[in-house]
C-alpha cells in the first residue's frame, strides 16, 4: 500500500473511531487497515493511535498527522480532478428525513445517476441529528441546528409552510377566520425529538412570531403519517407547502389563514468538521444546493 492509500486508511479510522468500520467502508480486509497504521507509526516512530476494546482515537501525535492528511488528500484529489477531469465516484452516504427523500430526492435521482454515473448513495432516514462519526455518515439533510458544535452547516433553501385541513374536517368544525381565533379547533401534533413535545402551531403576525398551542388528540412523529391524518379530518397541521401542493390543487386539502403563515423552514446540508471532503461528497452538496434552490424558488 502507497503512501497515500495508507493516509487515506488512517483518516478513516480516525473518523470512524475504529479499524473494523473504516476498512469495512473501503472496502478492505480489518487486517489491511491494521497493518497501513502500523507501517506508519513504524515509519514515523511515533506511535499515532490509543486503541482499547470499544474505540480508536488519535494520540496528539495522531491527531497532527491526522490535520495534515486531510490537507495532503485534498490537495492531491483536487490536482487530479482539475488535471485529468476525474470523476467522482464511490458509496455516499446520506442521511434526511423520509419525506423529503420522497419528495424531493429520489424523483430526481435519474437526473444524478446520469451526470455522476460512478457515485452510489445509500439514504438513511431519520427524524434526530444521528451521530456522524459513528454511524459513518457523509452528510445529514435537516431543518433547523444540531446541538453539536463540530457539524459544519449550509443553508440549502428556506422552505414555505402553509396552514392547512381537509374538507371533511372544516365542515365538523367551521374555517378559523384568524389565527387568534381557533378556539374548538384541534391540531395533529407533530412530536419533535429536539423539543421533546408536541410543536405548536405558528403563524408570522406583522413580523411577529405568535405561537398557539391547540388540542392533539392524536399526536405523531412522521411527517408521511402526519400528513395522512390530515386528510382523514383528524385536525390542523402546518407542512411545507411543497409537500402538500397537488393535495391544494385537487381540493383533498384546504389552505388555511393565508395572510399570517407559518415561519419559513430553514433546510441545512451538514458534515463533520473532522470529515475529509471527497470529491463525490463535494459533488453532492452542490447538486442538493441546485435541487433546493429549484424548489425554493417555485414557492
Amino acid at each position: 500500500m502507497d503512501r497515500l492509500d495508507a493516509m487515506r486508511v488512517f483518516t478513516r479510522i480516525v473518523e470512524r473511531q475504529s479499524f473494523s468500520r473504516a476498512a469495512q467502508d473501503l472496502g478492505l480486509p480489518a487486517s489491511t487497515a491494521t497493518d497501513a497504521v502500523k507501517q506508519i507509526e513504524r515509519r514515523l516512530g511515533v506511535r499515532l493511535l490509543d486503541r482499547t476494546t470499544r474505540q480508536v482515537r488519535p494520540t496528539p501525535d495522531g491527531e497532527a498527522y491526522y490535520r495534515s492528511c486531510l490537507s495532503i488528500l485534498d490537495n492531491v484529489e483536487d490536482a487530479e480532478s482539475t488535471l485529468s477531469g476525474a470523476e467522482p465516484k464511490g458509496l455516499l452516504r446520506v442521511n434526511l428525513l423520509g419525506s423529503q427523500a420522497r419528495r424531493i430526492i429520489l424523483p430526481a435521482l435519474p437526473d444524478f445517476y446520469e451526470r455522476y454515473p460512478q457515485i452510489d448513495l445509500y439514504l438513511g432516514e431519520a427524524d434526530h441529528f444521528v451521530d456522524l462519526l459513528r454511524e459513518g455518515v457523509d452528510c445529514v439533510i435537516r431543518s433547523g441546528q444540531p446541538d453539536n458544535s463540530e457539524l459544519v452547516g449550509r443553508q440549502i433553501a428556506l422552505l414555505h409552510e402553509i396552514t392547512v385541513a381537509s374538507p371533511a374536517y372544516l365542515k365538523r368544525h367551521g374555517r378559523p377566520e384568524s389565527w387568534d381565533a381557533l378556539d374548538g379547533h384541534q391540531m395533529i401534533g407533530y412530536h419533535s425529538s429536539a423539543l421533546g413535545a408536541a410543536m405548536p402551531l405558528e403563524f408570522v403576525v406583522e413580523g411577529e412570531i405568535k405561537s398557539v398551542a391547540l388540542p392533539s388528540r392524536l399526536t405523531v412523529s412522521g411527517t408521511d403519517t402526519l400528513l395522512a391524518a390530515a386528510l382523514e379530518g383528524l385536525g390542523i397541521i402546518q407542512v411545507p407547502r411543497y409537500a402538500v401542493a397537488r393535495h391544494i390543487e385537487t381540493g383533498t386539502l384546504v389552505e388555511l389563514l393565508p395572510h399570517t403563515p407559518p415561519t419559513a423552514m430553514p433546510i441545512h446540508i451538514f458534515y463533520h468538521s473532522r470529515w475529509h471532503l471527497s470529491l463525490r461528497v463535494r459533488t453532492f452538496i452542490d447538486w442538493v444546493v441546485e435541487l433546493y434552490r429549484d424548489i425554493d424558488e417555485r414557492e
